[in-house]
């Protein structure tokens, strides 16, 4: 996966790698040509005396140095322009999947997993990019253009790379292969520590409510200790690595000092010769050493390109439709034909056989117990998910042949839990209606029953919004979240028991504003109050996924055992 990927996303930087390659080259055939010319000056500038001789050579040197120098930081540059590149695409690539998956695949990889890949995972593959561009050219060329100056310097010492070289790559071999299962290991515990993380920071209130501080430091604590102890083992491996090749490096060149003394000494050699072959072979453990680190970086880069692609190639099972059908007239008709969805894997369907009509302007209120299938049936209108059997029809065009994007221009959801972004009181309204006018923004305030606590607020529509919506109450942060669905003008509203958090005289006013202004629209109400819903033009009863009863307050009274069950719970028989 990690070459597919590289492979598909350095494509387009292409200018950039062969600007990497031609400056790695240059510089590395820099490096290589100053161990000949320093040999040249001590062979025959020092031994001899010749003075002019040494200066000559010595200005060559370093006007090649200076090329070396001016060619590495060009290298750099391009290089970290591409490894930002990648990262760049491959982050914005991965939200975009993101952002169009529907619930069941964000349940199957898990928000904190989601967050991971799109961050660290990410990171280790631009760091690999940028660790290879700057590595990758160089590397080989100074092992491999050093082994043959070397010979051609000195055939006799050549047996020492015969030894050295292959005893580097079995230890660097060795290490790499074990550091492989570890760092597959440290990825699936940073999700761990991402998850507690975020459940405790959104959940602080019930750990403090529950008193549950101690026990959840603990859990925290467990996992990152896991974390530290995988990346100590990571860790040491690393550790071990390099103090193994240094100890390769220094005795191969002990061992060049020692054997080429010899030479000197029988004259089989020149000074200069045993020390431009000594650079050499510094040259090339120096290039096993830089390609071993970049090998250091390839198996953890490789678990999260697997992570990364693994996201990518899901694809959403809310697709939109190859050729959509044409927008019918906007009305605001809904329409269930034996509906059913089940969750994949589930033992039994969370919705079964599920037919009814829902006439424009009309409100249709669904009532059930907890687990019966409420939110499941407003998402399937909203299409956070499709349907496994039967189909969801608006304005007589299942939803399913619609472009998503003209099906939620008709549709206004408030969420079971309201959420607020971070930002300002009118930024949050305009979230579907970006061109909303002021005036639009207070009548949808004036119909939420949001207008008064908002005029008391410092900035009034530009009062500071924190993200959740964490400095405002669940009531206020509720009807700002009702007020943000009305701004947007849709032909169906969804409300997914959005007036739990009301006040009975809130809900009331706020239920006859609708009522009164609203009544051109479509409006789906789950709730669990029955005062909210008595007065809808049909109610629909759920129990167990099944549709049990429908029709209005007065006539599920009579006919439907669960919703009078639901209605006594709540009201005296003699009120019911």
């Amino acid at each position: 996966m990690l070459g597919k990927l590289l492979a598909r996303y350095l494509r387009p930087g292409w200018p950039l790698i062969v600007a990497v390659v031609v400056f790695q080259l240059a510089q590395s055939i820099a490096s290589l040509l100053l161990p000949t010319l320093n040999a040249d000056i001590i062979d025959n500038g020092v031994i001899t005396g010749d003075i002019p001789y040494i200066w000559s050579t010595g200005l060559v040197m370093l006007g090649i140095s200076l090329v070396q120098i001016v060619c590495a930081i060009i290298a750099v540059y391009f290089g970290s322009r591409l490894a930002m590149g990648v990262g760049r695409q491959l982050r914005a690539d991965l939200f975009h999947r993101v952002v169009a998956f529907s619930q069941r695949e964000v349940g199957h990889f898990g928000a904190a997993s989601l967050i991971t890949r799109n961050t660290n995972d990410v990171q280790q593959v631009q760091m690999l990019v940028q660790v290879s561009a700057t590595l990758m050219v160089s590397a080989p060329i100074l092992a491999v253009g050093g082994v043959i100056l070397a010979v051609s310097q000195d055939v006799g010492l050549s047996w020492l790379m015969a030894v050295s070289i292959p005893l580097l790559l079995v230890i660097v071999g060795l290490i790499v292969w074990r550091m492989v299962p570890a760092f597959t290991v440290m990825q699936k515990r940073i999700d761990r520590v991402n998850q507690i993380l975020r459940e405790q920071l959104s959940g602080i209130r019930v750990i403090r409510a529950f008193v549950r501080e101690p026990q959840e430091r603990v859990r925290f604590s467990v996992a990152s200790a896991e974390v530290m102890a995988t990346g100590l083992r990571a860790g040491n491996l690393m550790a071990l690595m390099f103090p193994a090749v240094m100890l390769v490096l220094n005795v191969s060149s002990v061992a060049v000092i020692w054997f080429g003394a010899f030479q000197v000494q029988q004259n089989d050699v020149q000074i200069g010769t045993l020390f431009a072959f000594l650079t050499y072979i510094m040259q090339i453990l120096m290039g096993v050493m830089m390609a071993t680190f970049m090998f250091v970086m390839i198996p953890r880069a490789a678990v999260c390109a697997d992570r990364i692609g693994e996201v990518l190639d899901t694809e959403p099972s809310v697709a939109p439709p190859t050729v959509p059908a044409a927008p019918p007239a906007p009305r605001g008709a809904v329409r269930f034909e034996q509906v059913a969805f089940a969750y994949p894997g589930a033992a039994d369907p969370v919705l079964s056989d599920i037919s009814f009509e829902v006439a424009p302007g009309s409100t249709t209120a669904v009532i059930g117990s907890t687990g019966s299938g409420k939110t499941t049936l407003i998402g399937l209108v909203a299409r956070l998910f499709d349907a496994t059997a039967g189909s969801v029809r608006v304005d007589g065009t299942d939803v399913r042949e619609l472009d998503p994007d003209e099906l939620w221009r008709r549709v206004g959801l408030v969420p079971q839990r309201a959420f607020l972004f971070s930002g300002t009181v009118a930024s949050n309204l305009r979230y579907g209606d970006p061109d909303a006018g002021d005036d639009d923004l207070w009548r949808a305030l004036e119909l939420a029953q949001a207008a008064d606590f908002v005029r008391a607020m410092p900035g009034q529509l530009d009062a500071p919004i924190a993200q959740g919506g964490t400095n405002v109450s669940g009531g206020q942060r509720q009807r700002l979240a009702i007020a943000r669905a009305l701004a947007k003008k849709p032909e169906i509203y969804l409300f997914d028991d959005a007036f739990s958090a009301l006040d009975l005289a809130t809900d009331a006013a706020l239920r006859e504003a609708l009522d009164t202004h609203l009544s051109h629209a479509t409006r789906i109400v789950v709730a669990q109050r029955v005062s909210t819903v008595q007065n809808a033009d049909q109610i629909l009863v759920l129990d167990h996924g099944r549709l049990v009863g429908i029709g209005t307050h007065d006539e599920l009274v009579q006919s439907s055992q669960t919703y009078r069950e639901i209605v006594e719970s709540q009201l005296s028989v003699e009120a019911a």
